[in-house]
């Protein structure tokens, strides 16, 4: 009985912590959803040149799409004509970060920890399209399976390249936010604050101080976790603030929210089929070695600067009435949408 408590009130703590700004972040999404054309992408990341890889990864961070959201919009720039390492760079740095994520981000880990994390997945992707335009001159066939993309995401986050944008609505824009996007990110959003409560409570102390006596067991143990799991990069923080709190240290941590948003299995297959082997390893290979890298520089600024990383995660006992509000509104939302199918079969 005891632990039912604890769980529940870890669960609570995590989503007064986080609410506010997701759904602060969410209604930001979706005004950029109304006034930002979907032709604008395409636009500017047809050349293979640095200047394309910097625009689609600018471009791609404040985009509240995830990993599998990612791969219509990514298939669509291809299409039009934007190169390999512009597409890369696109896929990478619009999946780590997003607007929404990153108000949870400095809701929960202040904004010294956010600035690093869109700093960081901004070097991770540039690089990694870099590379590809350097090292991956392979033509290939301009056929990604549209089974990929259905079996990942819905098609509330697939874009359709003939939609013609039309004047700003209000209206659209809370619709496109609180429901077509919060309804794609419900599940495993949910998934995340009941991970995150359940590692909060069950990583066992003797385990905290192995992983923080050997740091690189912890990011070898986090990256064989986040590279084939489907996790947005909202729902990931609760994870992550779990990792934190439980005494695992800010880089290893870092490492989930780097490498988890950025892939899964089916974008890694789609990636394979889309801009071939090459791309796929400098992909993979960018993103495991970028985000243990700027793991192990977070963990070393904090061993300098003795900072306890359990201080960084803004989970407070005290909480406003606001906060509690915006946590009441996010759960009702987000169990609304799980169990919506179930609804209708009755």
């Amino acid at each position: 009985m005891e632990l039912i408590i604890e769980f529940f009130s870890a669960l609570y703590n995590l989503s007064n912590a986080m609410a506010l700004y997701i759904i602060f972040g969410l209604a930001i999404a979706g005004i950029m959803h109304e006034l930002v054309p979907e032709t604008l992408v395409t636009k500017h990341l047809g050349s293979e040149s640095i200047g394309s890889v910097i625009k689609s990864t600018i471009f791609g961070i404040p985009l509240p799409v995830c990993s599998c959201g990612v791969i219509p919009l990514a298939s669509s720039i291809k299409k039009s004509g934007a190169s390999k390492g512009a597409t890369l760079s696109f896929l990478i740095s619009t999946p780590i970060t997003g607007v929404d994520s990153i108000l949870a981000t400095y809701g929960m880990f202040g904004w010294i920890f956010t600035l690093y994390r869109v700093i960081t997945s901004m070097i991770i992707a540039m690089l990694a399209g870099i590379l590809t335009n350097i090292f991956d001159k392979e033509i290939i066939n301009e056929k990604v399976v549209e089974e990929k993309k259905d079996s990942c995401c819905s098609s509330s986050n697939c874009s359709n390249e003939s939609e013609v944008k039309q004047k700003f609505s209000f209206k659209k824009a809370i619709e496109y936010a609180f429901v077509n996007l919060l309804s794609d990110i419900a599940k495993p959003l949910l998934w995340g604050l009941i991970i995150g409560a359940i590692i909060t409570i069950s990583i066992p102390e003797n385990l905290s101080a192995i992983l923080i006596e050997y740091s690189w067991l912890s990011y070898i143990i986090t990256i064989a976790i986040a590279v084939p799991m489907y996790v947005c990069a909202t729902a990931s923080l609760p994870i992550a603030a779990a990792l934190m709190l439980s005494g695992v240290s800010a880089g290893a941590a870092f490492v989930f929210l780097s490498a988890g948003p950025a892939t899964n299995t089916v974008t890694i297959g789609v990636v394979k089929k889309m801009l071939g082997t090459k791309s796929l390893y400098i992909y993979l290979g960018t993103i495991i070695f970028g985000s243990v890298i700027f793991g192990l520089g977070l963990d070393f600024v904090f061993d300098i600067n003795s900072i306890d990383t359990k201080s960084l995660v803004h989970v407070h006992e005290e909480v406003s009435l606001l906060e509690i509000l915006s946590s009441i509104v996010l759960w009702t939302l987000m169990l609304y949408f799980i169990f919506k199918p179930y609804f209708k079969k009755a």
